[in-house]
């Protein structure tokens, strides 16, 4: 298993960690490609990943964007880090707003092609980016997502496994939103299967190393410990 070092540091370490010019390129275009990915993921029409079937059933019933939701819903999450003593990074907070926007615009350039054989090149090509994303976010060191800080931080608070937290929190968030009208498919579980040998593919290529504080660890990341 390729094993790839993470640097656990608090927010305010993050940013003065150096590389700061490589780490914040990294960070916004691996968000940005995200966001793209997700657009074409739900172009494709054949399945989404757990939490984008919860905000695809979630914008079923609002007057707002796919984007709009995926912002309002990560703000919510913030929300949660809140009694679990979690701090937001500066990845965190970009998180929130930049992936909303990037799938919004994309909706916004992509149609759904009438071809299957397109819709699956669109359906591979986008777990196979998403995968490169995580990567790129993950590696620039700013931080976790929000719905990967929820797991870490329930892990800590309950003393469960990361395998059990993981699996049921994507569980419940996968059932209410296909009950709300979220789409699952093939896709679904393509991305499942895919998503974390693809981040960890990429993720030892673009994972800048940083010394870790005197106080802190570094974390060793295997495929089976890596997610977005």
């Amino acid at each position: 298993m390729t094993r790839t070092t993470l640097t656990p540091m608090s927010p305010l370490q993050q940013l003065r960690a150096g590389h700061t010019t490589r780490r914040l390129v990294q960070l916004f275009a691996g968000l940005a490609l995200y966001g793209a990915s997700m657009g074409m993921l739900i172009r494709a029409g054949l399945g989404l990943d757990p939490w984008d079937v919860f905000h695809y059933g979630i914008a079923q019933h609002l007057p707002v964007s796919f984007g709009t939701v995926t912002i309002i819903v990560g703000v919510a999450v913030l929300l949660l880090w809140i009694p679990l003593r979690q701090v937001p990074g500066l990845g965190t907070v970009a998180n929130v707003v930049v992936i909303g926007l990037t799938t919004d615009a994309t909706l916004a350039l992509l149609e759904r092609p009438s071809a299957m054989v397109l819709r699956v090149l669109l359906l591979v090509g986008g777990i196979v980016f998403n995968g490169l994303a995580g990567a790129l976010y993950i590696g620039s060191q700013f931080g976790p997502g929000p719905r990967d800080g929820l797991m870490t931080g329930l892990v800590r608070r309950t003393g469960r496994s990361f395998r059990l937290v993981r699996t049921s929190i994507e569980v419940t968030v996968l059932v209410v939103g296909f009950a709300l009208g979220g789409v699952v498919g093939i896709g679904t579980v393509l991305y499942a299967v895919l998503i974390g040998p693809t981040v960890q593919l990429f993720l030892p290529l673009f994972t800048v190393p940083l010394e870790a504080p005197a106080d802190r660890r570094a974390v060793p990341v295997g495929a089976a410990e890596s997610g977005l």
